[in-house]
């Protein structure tokens, strides 16, 4: 066997090996149909867990959390970079992780790290509208819908998942359902919440800047 067809011989027992990958989107609205922005959704396989490392970040700009909503794996570090002419306290006293970066201008010393799955809903000690959500989950597969409600996500080995739905504004912690993934699926879900508006700095008397 030459050379080149050995190589093509290892590629093809390599591809057999990991498995078909899958191309999925879905789709989630809320209870009158409309998109649904700002849900999370993973797709959690306990055999195929790997951690994928990305860049993580939750903004203060304009006074306001952005994102509402992130989602980042389960061992992920995560900045709060200060973008703003004011200083802002950040904290969480959410069971999945409690931390607080006292008055700050700029950048934190250190990102903080998310090390457990679960909801941390986080909040300034200045600015107390200023709100905002991170999802931690187990799964490298995590993904935030966009204004269309959708969530795409590549690379995803075929096989069984268990799927998990959560919104801020949804009573239950999460949705669960048994899903079969198969590259180029399409699913739609809906969650039995109506949309609201997401916080947002007051037009006016409130959150003047003042500066470090």
């Amino acid at each position: 066997m030459t050379t080149l067809a050995r190589f093509f011989s290892a590629c093809l027992l390599l591809c057999y090996s990991l498995g078909a990958v899958a191309a999925v989107q879905i789709t989630v609205t809320d209870q009158q149909g409309q998109p649904l922005e700002d849900a999370v959704v993973e797709l959690l396989d306990p055999a195929n867990l790997q951690f994928a490392q990305k860049k993580a970040e939750v903004k203060q700009q304009d006074l306001t959390f952005i994102p509402f909503v992130s989602a980042y794996q389960t061992g992920t570090s995560v900045d709060f970079p200060n973008l703003d002419k004011t200083r802002h306290h950040v904290y969480s006293f959410s069971p999945t992780k409690v931390f607080e970066l006292k008055l700050y201008a700029n950048k934190p010393e250190a990102p903080v790290v998310v090390d457990q799955a679960g909801i941390i809903a986080l909040g300034c000690n200045i600015h107390d509208y200023m709100q905002a959500y991170i999802y931690v989950g187990d799964s490298p597969f995590l993904q935030v819908t966009d204004d269309k409600g959708l969530a795409n996500f590549s690379g995803v080995p075929d096989g069984n998942y268990q799927l998990k739905l959560w919104h801020p504004w949804q009573n239950a912690d999460w949705v669960t359902q048994q899903v079969q993934i198969q590259d180029g699926q399409v699913m739609n879900y809906q969650l039995a919440i109506t949309a609201q508006e997401k916080p947002k700095k007051p037009k006016k008397g409130f959150g003047a800047s003042y500066t470090p």
